[in-house]
């Protein structure tokens, strides 16, 4: 392919892309932690009946939660492309094999694959179906022998998206305020070219409009300051989103660099396609490591170390429970005592959260009121 060399500090080398990296001012970003999820869905039907629950939509998930490792939507996106690229060729933090930019057959920008109509006909395929088998003697550990976990899914507004490079009309485009991509619907023709090279398979074709169409970051209540509709709905408060900084400006205060560039705890999914996603996940500490170094990379064992000594690091505990605490996109964070805060860009509080619960013990028989009682947690 014919391109420029542009760094992708998640491959930890330099990768072939076919146009020169133009970065953002800031660029949008969220964490989600796999081990909350509980696939309510709720996620999933904000964004529909938010922003896709016009004709020729039906089948636009644009965020959806699907179990692993049997769990797809489209059917196969992830599989199939594995497929296409071969063996993976980690060499400790450096990524040796080919993106899929540098793997794109003759005349395209991308390796990749449009998939079927009957595709997106199974949004719940593989609904908490486990792996492996319960033999006589079996007990629970970690990692678990019987297993599956849910995978939370939105575009990833990607650094160097697929989709935008795939595109002959030139009509995605990466917002300069933020880093969201977008699709621009007065230069969209359909030839759906972004659909067959975006690795994630989150942009989708509108047979009514002959459009495409795809998430957009909620980017009117991010230019609010407000956090998207899949994050500020979520019941398990497992997601947080904001703005990532580049690696060698990554601050401590900032909740996003702090889970990714600092504790190295939230991973990005698939970076060896290549896109450098900005979507990073706290892999499931329950599942076999090599699993899940398929998804997100060689550095799993170490953000599940992290994660696990959450308990003994009173600063990840902080960031873990401001996570859900507010709809504001919080740009700063301290722990002061035992509280964790949350501050907008200016500093102005917008959350205030005790890092532990307060448990009141009571007596088991209450003499005043003749009665026993049994303290909860």
């Amino acid at each position: 392919m014919s391109g420029v060399k542009v760094r992708n500090w998640q491959l930890n080398r330099d990768m072939d892309f076919p146009y020169e990296a133009s970065p953002p001012d800031r660029q949008f970003a969220a964490v989600f932690d796999i081990n909350k999820c509980i696939a309510c869905q709720t996620c999933t039907l904000a964004c529909k009946t938010t922003w896709t629950s016009g004709r020729g939509q039906e089948t636009m998930f644009w965020n959806n939660v699907e179990s692993k490792p049997y769990g797809f939507y489209p059917v196969g996106w992830d599989i199939q492309l594995l497929d296409m690229m071969g063996m993976e060729d980690w060499r400790g933090k450096t990524y040796k094999g080919k993106t899929i930019f540098e793997a794109a057959p003759p005349g395209e920008k991308a390796l990749g694959f449009h998939p079927q109509d009957e595709d997106y006909a199974h949004p719940n395929l593989g609904e908490d179906e486990s792996l492996g088998g319960i033999d006589g003697g079996t007990y629970m550990d970690v990692p678990h022998g019987v297993w599956m976990f849910y995978l939370q899914r939105i575009c990833n507004h990607c650094t160097y998206p697929a989709c935008l490079a795939a595109c002959p009309r030139k009509a995605i485009y990466k917002r300069k305020e933020d880093g969201i991509v977008l699709v621009d619907q007065t230069r969209c023709r359909g030839y759906q070219e972004c659909i067959k090279a975006c690795p994630y398979k989150k942009v989708f074709f509108r047979e009514t409009t002959g459009r495409t169409e795809k998430c957009i970051g909620c980017y009117p209540k991010i230019e609010k300051n407000i956090q998207p509709q899949c994050v500020t709905t979520c019941i398990g408060k497992i997601r947080i989103a904001g703005f990532l900084n580049p690696p060698d400006k990554a601050r401590e205060d900032n909740p996003i660099d702090y889970f990714v560039h600092v504790k190295k705890m939230a991973l990005p999914l698939y970076p060896q396609f290549g896109t450098s996603p900005n979507v990073y996940y706290i892999p499931p500490i329950h599942v076999p490591t090599k699993f899940t170094e398929q998804m997100f990379g060689p550095g799993v064992d170490k953000a599940i170390e992290a994660y696990k000594s959450a308990r003994h690091d009173k600063k990840l505990q902080g960031i873990l429970v401001l996570m859900g605490s507010t709809e504001q996109i919080i740009h700063h964070f301290k722990v002061s005592g035992d509280v964790a805060i949350g501050f907008d860009e200016k500093w102005n509080k917008l959350a205030e959260v005790p890092i532990t619960e307060p448990i009141q013990l009571r007596k088991y028989y209450d003499k005043e009121r003749d009665v026993y009682r049994h303290s909860i947690s």
